[in-house]
């Protein structure tokens, strides 16, 4: 026959000990969601750490991408403005230096246009440079009386024959009865001619300095055409 053990009723001490393993074990069970919640946290922020990081790496290199680029492009137009300077030097240089080639050019055409006319004065053709010298500066002074002067070598040719020549020339040209005699003044150091009228009070300076000077621009437009312009174009 199967032995039946009678039940044994609980006594208070067993219930306290039940109550004290249900304790434990709620506790573990708490303490294992912690432990779990904490795990998740952790790996959540974590995550979110490496997220920014990430992003933070991607601003930064396009950060530094942006800043190259644009240290690039300063550097870019900085060296063009500094191309530019040294171009605009140059050329400011080269001009400077035609301007002078030219000034020099131009200036020794005049000094060898002074030597010629000079060594013409003992040329027979001569004596026509100075009645229309005469007669435009008897025309230009535009009085009724007037005296001329000139150099020493040139006073030599102004006779009476040259001045009724320049008389009737003035004549022919603006109708006018013009007195013109020879002053009694030192020869004038520099070729050509100065007439001053009778009461001294204007004069019209016809001398080969002064010509070329109130001939300046276009003796200077002529040099430049013949010579100037020409290497230009090479």
């Amino acid at each position: 026959m199967e032995r039946v053990v009678p039940h044994r009723k609980r006594t208070c001490s067993d219930k306290v000990l039940y109550s004290m393993e249900s304790v434990e074990k709620g506790k573990a069970a708490l303490i294992a969601s912690i432990e779990s919640d904490a795990q998740a946290e952790t790996e959540r922020i974590i995550k979110e750490a490496r997220d920014q990081a990430a992003e933070k790496m991607q601003y930064a290199e396009k950060k530094v991408d942006s800043m190259m680029n644009e240290a690039r492009q300063k550097a870019m137009e900085q060296a063009d403005i500094i191309k530019r300077k040294i171009l605009s030097d140059a050329e400011n240089e080269i001009k400077r230096i035609f301007l002078h080639v030219q000034d020099t050019i131009i200036h020794d055409i005049f000094s060898r246009a002074e030597k010629k006319m000079y060594t013409m004065i003992d040329d027979s053709g001569y004596r026509d440079v100075l009645i229309n010298w005469i007669t435009e500066a008897a025309i230009g002074l535009g009085v009724e009386s007037s005296e001329i002067n000139a150099s020493e070598k040139e006073r030599a040719l102004i006779d009476e024959r040259l001045l009724s020549e320049v008389k009737k020339k003035i004549q022919n040209n603006s109708n006018k009865m013009i007195k013109l005699t020879l002053s009694g003044a030192q020869p004038l150091e520099s070729q050509g001619v100065v007439l001053t009228a009778a009461n001294g009070r204007i004069a019209f300076n016809n001398q080969v300095k002064t010509r070329l000077s109130r001939n300046q621009r276009k003796i200077r437009m002529m040099i430049y055409n013949t010579i100037f312009s020409h290497n230009q174009e090479m």
